[in-house]
């Protein structure tokens, strides 16, 4: 029953991811990049710590360096991802960020030499061509945006891999604030290196962020932590993937924008690519329990 319910409870976070982009894509409209960034990840820290203050009162130090590092990895994705989305459309923004599951288990290879079996890398081949598919111009050029959200995949990936690799080590509650934490300190930074500091922000624009803030954030990172207690990472990240067709649906219902069929067929390869690469994470983890 608790596995169904987290099942459930996982689907709802993809289906509140979904509509973050197009939340995203309406704050833009009376906000800048980093204002958004700021205002979304101070909610966060905020709620987070008011949830952790127990667990805060005796910070370990590797948890500090954790949770900053996953902080880092955190802020460079988001804002690779929201400036990226000024340059291109709010589905092609949730299918190209999809592909972070994709580039997981090459960063995996690369730090921890773990393996890629077949299906890793025919994963990553057709997400290759979903890109193209999706993003690439007549003349076979990648456009800024699309470029920058590519990028902010690799953001993300590491983000999830330094995740899963320090929550073994350390205190979820703690992580999670001192992520969220650090991504506003750099956000706040940033806002002010870029010369964001005059608001005038819309009643439209501060329910995007807030939406951002509460939400997509705090709420969806408390649940899927929870969520994941009951369910295999795999099967989660798989879950977690539907992110983009929720995306996709609610840019198509809220925002009228138009899907043509060669973006139909880019979106199908790269969440056929996303499936594809964590069935072959699964298969890994069932030969190493075998072993074992």
């Amino acid at each position: 029953m608790k596995r169904w319910l987290s099942i459930g409870g996982l689907i709802l976070v993809t289906v509140i991811w979904g509509g973050g982009f197009v939340a995203s894509d309406i704050a833009l409209e009376s906000m800048e990049p980093f204002q958004i960034m700021t205002v979304r990840f101070l909610l966060a820290s905020v709620l987070m710590g008011l949830m952790s203050i127990p667990s805060l009162r005796r910070i370990e130090k590797g948890e500090l360096k954790a949770g900053i590092l996953m902080g880092i990895a955190l802020f460079a994705a988001f804002s690779l991802q929201i400036i990226g989305l000024q340059y291109t459309t709010p589905s092609k923004n949730a299918f190209l960020t999809a592909l972070n599951v994709v580039i997981v288990p090459f960063i995996a290879f690369l730090v921890l030499k773990k393996k890629i079996g077949w299906k890793g890398i025919l994963g990553a081949v057709m997400s290759v061509a979903g890109v193209a598919l999706l993003s690439l111009n007549g003349d076979l050029t990648l456009s800024l945006g699309d470029g920058l959200t590519l990028l902010c995949a690799v953001g993300f990936a590491f983000q999830i891999f330094f995740t899963s690799e320090f929550v073994k080590k350390y205190r979820a509650t703690v992580l999670n604030f001192v992520q969220m934490a650090t991504a506003f300190v750099l956000s706040l930074a940033s806002l002010f290196v870029f010369g964001e500091t005059r608001f005038a922000v819309t009643a439209r624009g501060w329910l995007g962020v807030i939406y951002l803030g509460v939400v997509s954030t705090t709420i969806c990172y408390l649940l899927q932590t929870a969520c994941q207690k009951y369910v295999d990472e795999t099967k989660a990240a798989i879950i977690l993937s539907m992110e983009s067709v929720f995306g996709t649906l609610f840019s198509i219902l809220l925002l009228h924008e138009v899907i043509t069929p060669r973006m139909v067929a880019g979106c199908a390869v790269i969440l056929a690519a996303v499936i594809i690469s964590n069935l072959s994470e699964t298969e890994q983890t069932e030969k190493q329990k075998e072993k074992a």
